[in-house]
């Protein structure tokens, strides 16, 4: 005879077993904590010259070298769409320009990676729908990071690879150590960069050597990403650099630049960096008109 099927409500650690349970056969109860999981991403928001404040996040996983895990991904989509309502609120309710964040600078905690890329542990436990959903997640993510009207900083002074690289990518400007590595190397593992390597990657510094770099998924340090235009600021370390001092370095490099940057006005500011996107007379024209009306505010 089978002995009779339980039912029991999830138990917290301290809670103890139910005497009333019948002893039948062996069995084997699965505490379960109701404690969320750590974050893995440090937020600090730095009070920024005149108004507002410079967002930093850092990434802060070291066991997965802040590999691109689901939570990983939701804790960034979920900040960058704050940063993202932020100026929507402020359109909407007429505020003056610049009272929330006025750069994004991306970092991490971790002395031994910016990024590893996706979680493929992780992924290899994914179905196909599983695997879809998260892509779609990531991409949606980067492209709402690329397209921010405010500034954005990635610092990276130690490894940033495959989807580390891209996160990387869809940022204003990349801050490299001397001695970082960085690469996709996605047709080593037969497959290519899904989360905008290709197309970001061409953008910024041409088709032939976005295709030397993927092809071969190749990797390179600092110095070369300065010479391809990979980077926009090269910061001076040693090869014999410690990480942990080489990670101080390039925060304090990206820190200063976003603090230069808002030494400026922060409607002009915004309008710059809309104008240089969109790289047309037309629209500089138009930014600069709106730029005298609203110069006081700035």
């Amino acid at each position: 005879m089978h002995p009779p099927r339980i039912s029991t409500p999830l138990l917290r650690r301290s809670s103890p077993l139910p005497k009333h349970l019948p002893h039948h056969g062996r069995l084997t109860l699965r505490l379960l904590s109701t404690a969320p999981p750590p974050s893995l991403i440090k937020t600090t928001k730095i009070p920024a010259p005149h108004t507002g404040h410079i967002r930093l996040l850092s990434l802060n996983c070291p066991p997965n070298r802040n590999a691109i895990s689901r939570q990983l991904l939701s804790e960034l989509s979920h900040e960058i769409n704050v940063v993202k309502t932020q100026v929507e609120d402020e359109a909407a309710k007429g505020e003056v320009v610049g009272e929330g964040t006025r750069v994004l600078v991306l970092a991490s905690e971790v002395d031994e990676c910016f990024c590893a890329g996706a979680d493929l542990k992780e992924r290899r436990g994914m179905s196909k729908e599983e695997t879809n959903e998260f892509l779609d997640g990531l991409r949606s993510t980067l492209n709402t990071l690329s397209a921010l009207p405010k500034p954005t900083r990635s610092g990276i002074s130690s490894v940033a690879l495959g989807g580390g690289l891209e996160l990387a990518l869809a940022t204003n400007i990349r801050l490299v150590a001397a001695y970082a590595t960085i690469g996709l190397p996605e047709t080593r593992l037969a497959i290519i960069p899904g989360a905008g390597g290709t197309y970001r990657l061409r953008n910024l510094i041409g088709e032939a050597k976005a295709l030397e770099l993927i092809l071969t998924g190749r990797r390179i340090q600092g110095k070369e990403a300065k010479e391809l235009g990979l980077c926009e600021r090269l910061v001076m370390t040693g090869e014999t650099t410690p990480k942990s001092k080489a990670r101080e370095m390039v925060l304090d490099a990206a820190m200063e630049m976003a603090g230069q940057i808002c030494e400026g006005g922060p409607g002009a500011v915004m309008a710059a960096l809309r104008a240089v996107r969109e790289g047309r007379e037309e629209m500089e024209n138009t930014e600069y008109e709106g730029v005298l009306g609203v110069r006081g505010s700035g």
